[in-house]
């Protein structure tokens, strides 16, 4: 079996994660980086962003996502599992924020207007090839991760935190870090009700 599919199949959803990592900062964010200019996107328009945090920044952003869900969550007894989630993720090294720059397909439905309704979704479908290849380039590095999605509620306090320009929409926040427990296994759908071959 393949390398690739070997680090895909490492790929889990994480979430108990410690500070620690078997790499440096400077390693991971190199690593973020060349996925981010590797990962195709449609027309090569790279609307893909990310944000990467580590230590203070990393706590600010938990933070705002716990302060944010304490105004909408207002039973004592439902926030406490919220807030142990939380802080779950806020115990890792680090978030990678996942962002479209909405200008570029923008521009693009102005370019190309025969195309226009198509964009918004070839856009999601960058966002989400970045997310999976940063997640899987994690997994190679021996980084535990998982994906979030506390957007759009979270998203005006963390552009302003972090000076984010306002064509940047936030499509996911993914914590990662040293796995403290591995996820159990996962039933997966027989391959033959989901890949279907013909001509073969």
């Amino acid at each position: 079996m393949s390398n690739f599919i070997e680090e895909l199949k490492a790929r889990r959803s994480q979430y108990a994660l410690t500070s620690e990592s078997p790499v440096s900062d400077q390693e991971i964010v190199k690593t973020v980086e060349d996925v981010t200019v590797q990962v195709p996107s449609a027309f090569n328009s790279q609307p893909q962003r990310a944000v990467v945090l580590f230590g203070d920044a990393n706590q600010k952003l938990w933070n705002i996502v716990k302060e944010t869900l304490r105004k909408v969550v207002s039973d004592d007894e439902a926030f406490k599992g919220t807030e142990a989630k939380i802080n779950a993720f806020a115990a890792g090294h680090g978030t990678v924020l996942f962002y479209d720059d909405t200008d570029v397909t923008k521009q693009l439905q102005k370019n190309f207007p025969t195309y226009a309704a198509n964009f918004p979704g070839f856009a999601r479908d960058a966002a989400g090839m970045l997310q999976l290849a940063v997640w899987t380039a994690l997994a190679e590095k021996g980084l535990g991760a998982s994906l979030q999605h506390y957007n759009p509620l979270i998203d005006e306090a963390v552009s302003a935190e972090f000076g984010l320009p306002p064509s940047w929409v936030l499509q996911a926040q993914m914590p990662f870090g040293t796995v403290a427990q591995a996820a159990a296994p996962v039933d997966k759908q027989p391959v033959d009700s989901r890949v279907k071959v013909f001509g073969l």
